[in-house]
């Protein structure tokens, strides 16, 4: 009778034990997932919209199952706009916390610290940022813009009847890899329009620079030869000052527009808009996308902004790193639950292809060689709210070209 009762009793344990009744049986339940970005520093004005909305992202998929049944583990670390603190906070990451990938990165600097940990682990990075291209890896993503995605139709829509017109180019920046590459490729493409150098003016300044005031009376001065447009490539917090100082100066877009390349919606959020109205950015999104998909996306971070208590969230807005962030989280759990695995060299396999339906209006796709994705392309002047107004837009989503054909040796440089 007593054998026959503990029997019993070993059965019943494994079948709750089996059900996940026990927290011993849910241990290894989860999956790991990193996020890295810089929650403090200069950057950590663009970077910590992208640690919530990953957050956000993988509480939605939680919430619908997981990923192959599991749950998935936030690890958040603050690399604190270090550039070699990205690499020890990565090498923890995968080493130490076991991730199977990594969300992060803004700077092309803060990415090509990590690179050699991602190469040497054998790990995944999905990196959410437009960036200067002239790279191609195994071991990351890239679901922001290559220059043929962003910077050249930009230059391009300054150039015609429609954008101004304009015949001169400040080239303004921070005085990293990013925008230096970047300018580069523009300065190439602009000489082969017949742009001469005398009429190309490069200009950088520190991160985290914050007196504008010459630079902004310089391009007033340089203006004074003939229709010029700025081309800025400032990033983090500098944009404030540059902005502010602007606008101190009376430089209008009617006279000198400005068209930005790191400079949304939360970047705007720390500026009174009202003298900026009418200049540029470019992006592959804009929170002011008319379409179904965007409006959900868009009520979502609101609401999540909301319930989590996020500093300033009755104004909480989205932006093009953070669609590309909540992009590439998705695209991952489809290639791990494709592939039925975590194992990296499985999920690079199964990413080639995978498409999903954006917020930015489009069905987009991985491409099957280059680990860019197809990305529709919009030009957007700042409104009084912040906002912007869609004033160019691409036919559809276009291939990215990570090797820039304005470089010379690229012509043979394909996919991986």
């Amino acid at each position: 009778m007593k054998r026959r009762l503990v029997l019993k009793h070993i059965t019943a344990v494994s079948a709750l034990a089996m059900a996940g009744w026990f927290p011993q049986a849910n241990a290894q339940e989860t999956i790991k997932v990193g996020i890295l970005h810089s929650l403090s520093g200069t950057m950590a004005i663009s970077e910590t919209s992208l640690k919530d909305v990953a957050l956000m992202t993988i509480d939605e998929i939680n919430a619908s199952g997981g990923v192959m049944g599991k749950k998935l583990e936030a690890v958040v670390v603050d690399p604190a706009s270090n550039w070699p603190l990205f690499a020890e906070k990565a090498r923890q990451l995968i080493s130490q916390d076991k991730v199977v990938a990594v969300f992060g990165c803004w700077t092309s600097v803060s990415r090509k610290s990590v690179l050699p940990v991602f190469k040497e682990l054998n790990s995944l990075l999905f990196y959410p940022v437009q960036y200067e291209g002239e790279e191609l890896e195994k071991n990351v993503f890239y679901t922001g813009a290559a220059p043929n995605q962003q910077a050249i139709p930009a230059v391009e829509y300054l150039m015609s009847e429609e954008g101004g017109g304009a015949k001169r180019f400040v080239l303004l920046g921070t005085d990293y890899v990013y925008p230096r590459t970047t300018n580069k490729i523009l300065r190439a493409f602009l000489k082969s329009k017949g742009v001469k150098e005398s009429d190309i003016e490069e200009i950088y300044t520190p991160f985290g620079h914050s007196d504008y005031q010459t630079i902004v009376a310089n391009i007033k001065k340089f203006a004074q030869g003939g229709k010029t447009a700025v081309v800025s490539t400032i990033n983090g917090d500098s944009n404030v000052p540059f902005y502010k100082e602007l606008g101190n100066a009376g430089l209008k877009a009617t006279d000198v527009p400005v068209v930005a390349f790191s400079v949304g919606e939360e970047e705007l959020r720390g500026v009174d808009t009202k003298p900026l109205v009418g200049h540029l950015a470019a992006w592959n999104y804009f929170e002011s996308l008319n379409n179904p998909v965007n409006k959900e996306f868009v009520a979502k971070w609101k609401a999540y902004a909301k319930a989590k208590n996020l500093p300033n969230n009755s104004s909480a807005v989205t932006n093009d790193p953070m669609e590309a962030t909540y992009i590439g989280i998705h695209m991952w759990k489809q290639a791990v639950e494709k592939s039925q695995s975590t194992n990296v060299d499985k999920v690079i396999e199964a990413m080639a292809g995978q498409q999903f339906k954006a917020p930015d209006g489009y069905t987009i796709m991985m491409d099957k060689t280059n680990h860019h994705l197809h990305k529709p392309v919009y030009i957007g002047e700042i409104q009084p709210n912040g906002q912007f107004s869609v004033v160019w837009q691409s036919k559809g989503p276009i291939r990215a070209q990570p090797w820039s054909p304005y470089i010379p040796g690229n012509e043979s440089k394909q996919g991986l």
